[in-house]
């Protein structure tokens, strides 16, 4: 990014915080009680939040649904956009640039673009992401049984993202959250095969690709 459109950026930022803080601090001290002026009347609609409260509460759920099906509903629930990936065969590293183009004009707000449609821009240029990923897939016991075992498991850093398998079973077995790797991700980071092991590496993503018959490998305590 330009270094006049980093400028603007990081100005646009801070203008707004600004401009929230002295909101948040005025209001409050400026306001008044302008007390009652004409005929005051009650509210005669019912509540809406309570009207579907009421109705909801009415419904006898255990025939609709059944308990046992609302839980099967939950642990067996996989994303429509699951991310399937194939096991890796060998170690490999590699570097994802994450340089994003916009698809549509951004608005300032004012009736005028404030950055158009094809700018080109690298967010990790000015955040940190501070998590590491791992990808999975839950439906291999030897890539549960090496996460299970290998260092990554006790950091708490680690996020699990499962390209396949149940999350309940998966969480069970880990005794830790897990989610699903979904496609727009997968094509975010460019992952090929799993196990993948991805954290940030100065304004770039770094994949490691990770052969659980031959390694146990863990993430590089150097990395920043």
């Amino acid at each position: 990014m330009p270094s006049s459109t980093a400028c603007r950026a990081s100005a646009l930022g801070a203008g707004f915080w600004a401009g929230l803080g002295l909101l948040l601090a005025v209001v409050p001290a400026s306001a008044k009680d302008l007390g009652q002026v004409g005929r005051v009347y009650p509210i005669a609609e019912p509540d809406a939040l309570q009207e579907i409260e009421e109705r909801a509460a009415a419904i006898r759920w255990e025939e609709v649904l059944p308990e046992t099906k609302r839980r099967a509903l939950v642990v067996d629930y996989r994303p429509r956009d699951l991310a399937p990936l194939p096991r890796a065969v060998e170690e490999r590293t590699r570097l994802v640039d994450m340089t994003y183009t916009l698809e549509v004009d951004l608005p300032d707000g004012k009736g005028g673009v404030l950055y158009p449609k094809g700018f080109a821009f690298n967010p990790l240029e000015y955040v940190f992401y501070p998590n590491v990923l791992v990808v999975l897939d839950g439906e291999d016991p030897e890539q549960v049984a090496w996460f299970r075992e290998s260092s990554l498991a006790r950091d708490p850093r680690v996020r699990v993202l499962l390209c396949g398998g149940s999350w309940s079973e998966v969480g069970a077995a880990l005794g830790r959250p897990v989610f699903y790797l979904t496609s727009p991700l997968r094509q975010r980071l460019r992952l090929e095969a799993v196990p993948s092991v991805v954290w940030q590496a100065g304004t770039a993503m770094e994949v490691n690709e990770i052969d659980v018959a031959k390694t146990q490998a863990t993430v590089d305590e150097s990395r920043p």
